[in-house]
């Protein structure tokens, strides 16, 4: 079998549909049917930003309900959950807060579906089925990093199949908990704290005092900062270059190759390692391309640049 690996779409039906009828898959007026042998993995992130949140959604579940297709949470998803559900500690706030910045990262779902309306309603309680991670005979498949002592530290938290349960929303968006850590490795991926004075400004505009790294990379802590971190060249301006980044508590403990997205990339795609690959091309800006990888469940391994396909709207030739 063929598993065409699909990721971030965030709200981008049009390149949906496009990258979907370029692989093959056609719709029956009900849904999209893949070709033979082949079937669909949405590796998270299907909402915000983009102009056609209803629509990619409508695609998406519609390919689940009629089992051709898997999906799993993204960190855009969890975050919808938990800026709609108040904080039973505190009923005045909700789990995730209503500020500027998670408003505007929010407005385009909202735009749609209006907070508190029937359809904002359906649609969260159908992004509650989407699991957190999931792993077959050949392969993993999780939205930011394969950490498996976070995924250890959620499970009592989890159905059976890894999805999130209400009561699991709610420990998991306490900040400066064992569960918070965990749910933010497993959907946003691991960070280290820079070094003393620096700050970074993110994409978002949040100063920020520790860096997202390249968990992938072997041997992290003898690395330097340059070398493992995801930081604008202006921040990585700051730190001198041998500074090494030596308190990374991380180890991919699995041998199978792993699937993540998350992580806004650009240029012409290849695996990241001998053993992982993104598949997040940035579609969600007008520069970027939704990106799939096919995997073929009898020869999982090489990974090759050669199984990406990408929905190029502005070219002829996409692969």
């Amino acid at each position: 079998m063929i598993i065409d690996i699909i990721g971030d779409i965030h709200g981008y039906a049009d390149k949906l549909t496009g990258l979907l009828q370029q692989l093959g898959y056609r719709h029956n007026g009900q849904h999209f049917v893949p070709p033979a042998g082949h079937r669909a993995l949405f590796i998270g992130d299907l909402i915000d930003r983009g102009p056609q949140q209803v629509a990619t959604l409508e695609i998406v579940f519609a390919m689940l309900d009629a089992d051709v297709a898997d999906a799993i949470m993204g960190n855009h998803e969890y975050n919808a959950l938990a800026f709609a559900t108040l904080d039973p500690h505190n009923t005045k706030q909700y789990l995730r807060s209503h500020n500027e910045v998670h408003v505007r990262q929010h407005e385009a779902f909202l735009a749609e579906l209006p907070f508190g309306s029937d359809g904002h309603k359906y649609w969260l309680q159908r992004l509650y089925e989407l699991p957190l991670w999931l792993e077959t005979d050949c392969a993993c498949f999780v939205h930011a990093c394969w950490d498996v002592d976070s995924m250890a530290i959620l499970k009592p938290l989890l159905t059976e199949d890894n999805r999130l349960t209400p009561h699991g929303l709610t420990v998991t968006s306490q900040e400066n908990t064992v569960p918070f850590d965990a749910l933010e490795r497993v959907l946003k991926g691991v960070e280290t704290a820079l070094p003393d004075g620096i700050v970074m400004i993110d994409k978002e505009g949040t100063k920020r005092t520790r860096v997202r790294v390249c968990w992938w990379l072997e041997n992290l802590n003898k690395r330097t900062f340059h070398e493992v971190a995801r930081a604008p060249l202006s921040a990585l301006a700051q730190i001198p270059s041998d500074v090494l980044a030596e308190n990374i508590d991380f180890a991919l403990k699995t041998d199978k190759p792993v699937f993540v997205g998350h992580y806004w990339l650009t240029g012409m795609p290849k695996p990241l390692s001998p053993q992982v690959v993104c598949t997040d091309y940035s579609a969600a800006v007008d520069s970027g391309y939704l990106t799939c990888y096919q995997l073929d469940t009898e020869q999982p391994l090489p990974l090759t640049p050669s199984d990406f396909v990408q929905y190029r709207h502005d070219m002829v030739d996409s692969r």
